[in-house]
């Protein structure tokens, strides 16, 4: 089963991450793509520098010298933290960003309106083939390579989004968008199911917002390009293939 695993900021903190990534490897492998995130970071870096973290759909606002604490903190630090991590654990983790090879390229997210900021349009499906059949585990930062060179050479992806991009191109047959939440939260309550039209329906009237209405546009994405399975959930459901809110394109559920 071919899966893509992003995995958000804060699950990267867990200790238990390591050990649920590298299990999912040893099921299957080959058959594994992990993407990862990492605002909290981010902001901490901007803070440190002086700048401050603005949002909009969920997507970070970002100048030109917030892009260079993007590459620091997501395709430097937090990379190379998760990767050492799985090598630790026994895992042939090899960790690149989006700039290398050209692995994902992206175009400017509503013509530059939040900057550098941008939406995965080409997969380098060969080199993630070429690691994956030679056993190793990619590990993706989602700052990609621009399109559009009046931007310059490089945009902040969503790492959502970035994510939903690279299942799409595998044919993927489940992306898991790994969060510090068990899933869907709908007053209250975890949805155990959620059809895209539903998922629509909780962003337009503002229920899901933020970062959870960023990862239902990524899955419904993932969904229409033919990815069979979308879930949101926490580290246990990297190995619990019954856990979480599963995304599905058609029908009413919210359940």
């Amino acid at each position: 089963m071919m899966r893509v695993i992003k995995v958000g900021g804060r699950p990267q903190m867990d200790a238990a991450l390591p050990a649920a990534l590298c299990a999912a490897h040893r099921v299957q492998p080959g058959s594994l793509v992990v993407v990862h995130g990492g605002g909290d970071e981010v902001s901490t870096l901007q803070r440190l520098y002086g700048t401050t973290s603005e949002f909009k759909g969920g997507r970070r606002v970002t100048s030109d010298i917030d892009l260079e604490i993007i590459r620091m903190a997501l395709s430097g630090s937090a990379n190379k933290r998760l990767v050492s991590s799985l090598v630790n654990g026994g895992a042939p983790a090899i960790g690149l960003s989006g700039e290398d090879a050209a692995l994902l390229t992206a175009t400017p997210f509503g013509e530059g309106t939040l900057g550098f900021v941008g939406v995965p349009s080409e997969v380098n499906v060969g080199l993630l083939h070429h690691l994956m059949t030679g056993g190793y585990l990619p590990v993706l930062s989602p700052v990609s390579r621009s399109t559009d060179a009046r931007l310059g050479a490089t945009l902040n992806v969503n790492g959502d989004d970035a994510a939903a991009a690279i299942a799409v191109a595998l044919a993927a047959d489940e992306l898991l968008l790994v969060s510090d939440v068990e899933g869907v939260l709908v007053d209250g309550r975890t949805l155990t199911a959620l059809a895209s039209d539903d998922a629509q329906r909780l962003i337009d009237d503002g229920i899901a917002k933020g970062g959870m209405g960023a990862k239902l546009q990524a899955a419904m994405h993932a969904l229409d390009g033919g990815v069979r399975r979308v879930r949101i959930s926490d580290i246990a459901a990297i190995g619990d293939l019954d856990r979480g809110t599963v995304l599905t394109r058609v029908g009413s559920t919210c359940a």
